[in-house]
């Protein structure tokens, strides 16, 4: 009986010597599962006309400076385009400025590169707001965007809003001989 219980004991010592440190050694570490981002995006009411578009931001925490990504990639476009109009969501309260909005060719980025402007496109801005409060962006680039395997990025420069949650932007493109704009696609960011 001596000999068995001298043997747990230097069971347990031992296990003690091994799952003690471990545990210091991986709490910080779990601190870090709350801040996992999923892949996943939920859409209430998805039907097959609703296009998601892809989109990068340096910055998600609500109140801080950010540069956000709307992406025109090749396959968004299926023509030249004159104008590009972008709808605001009307609880995205943040201040536009023409000085801060660009539209560039972007080197989308990825596992391997950063993502930034490789060529500034020359165009003219218009932020409109209607009487409901409702804002839009309208772009005039100087010559048409064209269809061929070039990515674009539609470039805002600002400080993020007061509130967090998802705001989903829509951007309607006019192809060139058409006197109308068409449905490109949606962009839903989030802020924390």
């Amino acid at each position: 009986m001596l000999k068995i219980s001298k043997k747990l004991t230097l069971n347990l010592k031992i296990l003690r010597f091994f799952i003690i440190p471990t545990i210091l050694v991986f709490t910080p570490f779990f601190d870090n599962i709350q801040k996992a981002k999923a892949g996943l995006e939920f859409q209430w009411d998805q039907d097959d006309s609703y296009r998601r578009l892809k989109w990068f931001q340096k910055e998600n925490k609500k109140r801080f400076r950010n540069t956000i990504y709307f992406f025109l990639r090749p396959s968004d476009r299926r023509a030249d385009l004159l104008k590009i109009n972008l709808a605001i969501p009307k609880t995205f309260k943040s201040t536009l400025n023409n000085e801060k909005i660009s539209f560039c060719r972007v080197e989308i980025g990825g596992f391997e590169g950063r993502t930034k402007c490789l060529e500034d496109i020359p165009a003219d801005f218009e932020i409109k707001t209607d009487e409901s409060g409702l804002r839009s962006l309208d772009i005039y680039p100087y010559s048409p965007i064209p269809s061929n395997k070039d990515s674009y990025s539609i470039v805002f420069k600002i400080f993020n809003p007061k509130k967090s949650g998802l705001y989903q932007f829509h951007s309607f493109g006019q192809p060139k001989g058409k006197s109308f704009s068409s449905y490109l696609g949606s962009w839903t960011i989030v802020i924390d």
